[in-house]
């Protein structure tokens, strides 16, 4: 069977807490491991998307209505439905199984995946515009175009 559960890949969270949150792919176990012995991936993915920002705001308020949430949560191939989309952040480095042993590593797992996802978003465009399909689009919010 293919496997087109790949790193990068963003997905939608269907079924749990997170559901309707979209979500990036970090690592997949197609295998399963001995504790979850079905297939399954580490994401991470948005738990509070950024609001509207509007051209009288003051930049104070913009800063914070700029904000992102995240989560790092280990998910069942069945509760994600896979987008065409990718996401041009790298996350590898950051996201690892072990980061899910201890609380205190999962928090600075999150903290540094929401500096990545803030500065994708205040950057605001596409790595490679020059491709006439789009390679990436990760809109925080709204709709996945």
């Amino acid at each position: 069977m293919v496997k087109f559960l790949k790193p990068n890949k963003a997905v939608i969270v269907l079924q749990g807490r997170y559901a309707g949150r979209k979500a990036v792919i970090i690592r997949s176990f197609d295998e399963g491991t001995r504790d979850r012995p079905y297939g399954h991936c580490l994401v991470t993915g948005i738990k509070k998307y950024p609001s509207k920002v509007i051209r009288k705001d003051f930049a104070k308020k913009t800063a914070k209505k700029s904000r992102v949430k995240c989560f790092v949560k280990l998910v069942n191939y069945q509760h994600l439905m896979p987008t065409r989309y990718t996401l041009d952040v790298d996350l590898k480095d950051v996201v690892t199984v072990d980061a899910l042993q201890t609380k205190d590593k999962k928090v600075a797992a999150c903290k540094a995946t929401k500096e990545r996802f803030e500065e994708r978003f205040k950057t605001g465009k596409n790595s490679n515009q020059s491709v006439q399909h789009v390679v990436l689009v990760f809109e925080f919010g709204g709709s996945l175009r």
